[in-house]
């Protein structure tokens, strides 16, 4: 009998070993360098549904731009991020939506009247509003962060282009991923650097023609498509496949805002069902779950796709 109750007591104890060793597991994407990004976000018939986690994946305990938050996203799901740079009042480059800061620290007033330095005294607080012992991140700080992990989607904010090119310069990270919305700021990257990628707001076809016209490289981008399905972006994303453009609808500002979990999932995989191949959302965990059974058993870029402790 003592021996039952002892093996059952290490059975016990393995399963819990193995429970913790799951939610400290992380997935990566392994890409390494611009040739191999564009590979992943290549767009080869229907595929893998990839996940952007839209300012990271908020979550209770879990703010926005930050990278503890990226690093619980992860344990989940592989996905990239959509991250947002702002400048503060001495140049440097922060990781912030909003232009004030009230909304998501324990501070007040514009990013840009404050220093560095001075920002450091503040705490980002949880989509619930709860103050954590998160500080505001440099951008530079997430990049570094990223590299051999994930990819980062820079949204353009208040950052010129030219200073944004200058810290990718300088951080040595050619795996990264720029929000242009037009043809023109594309253009300005790739005379810098002609292995930039883009996450270019396409919403019709008027834009779409735009971007042919300008001659920008169409394995160069994503396409950000809109915030629902509709039969408009539905005929800019068969244009864009023929281009071999991944497509991307993200939920942030539509879907995500229900208060209804089950409503939620059924318009995430309403969203795959369109034909888009990026699903963006604020809660990607669970548009990850919901959207699970449109993983094919076979994909190239499985090869991409790590999980590591």
């Amino acid at each position: 009998m003592k021996l039952k109750f002892t093996a059952l007591i290490l059975v016990v104890i393995i399963g819990f070993i193995q429970h913790v060793s799951a939610q400290t597991s992380v997935h990566k994407l392994k890409i390494k360098n611009a040739k191999q990004l564009r590979q992943y976000f290549y767009y080869k018939g229907k595929d893998l549904p990839l996940i952007s986690g839209h300012r990271g994946g908020t979550t209770i305990g879990f703010p926005e731009n930050c990278i503890a938050t990226f690093e619980n996203t992860l344990r989940y799901t592989p996905a990239f991020f959509e991250i947002d740079p702002r400048l503060t009042k001495d140049s440097v480059i922060v990781l912030m939506h909003d232009e004030t800061l009230d909304r998501t620290t324990t501070g007040k007033g514009k990013v840009s009247d404050y220093t560095w330095e001075e920002l450091q005294k503040f705490r980002l607080k949880d989509p619930e509003g709860n103050v954590t012992d998160f500080k505001i991140p440099l951008l530079k700080e997430a990049i570094l962060w990223s590299k051999g992990k994930t990819i980062l989607n820079l949204d353009h904010k208040d950052v010129p282009l030219e200073k944004t090119a200058k810290l990718l310069k300088e951080s040595g990270n050619d795996v990264i991923m720029l929000t242009v919305h037009q043809p023109e700021e594309a253009k300005f990257y790739l005379q810098d650097n002609p292995n930039r990628m883009f996450s270019a707001f396409i919403l019709n076809k008027k834009t779409y023609y735009e971007y042919e016209r300008a001659g920008i490289p169409w394995n160069s981008m994503i396409a950000y498509i809109g915030a629902k399905p509709t039969p408009e972006n539905l005929e800019v994303l068969k244009l864009l496949h023929a281009k071999g453009v991944m497509c991307m609808i993200s939920a942030a500002s539509s879907y995500d805002k229900s208060k209804d979990a089950a409503e939620r999932t059924a318009a995430y995989k309403t969203i795959m069902r369109h034909g888009a191949d990026i699903l963006e959302s604020d809660l990607p965990i669970q548009a990850a779950a919901a959207v699970k059974e449109f993983i094919p058993q076979r994909s190239s870029k499985f090869k991409f796709w790590s999980k590591e402790k």
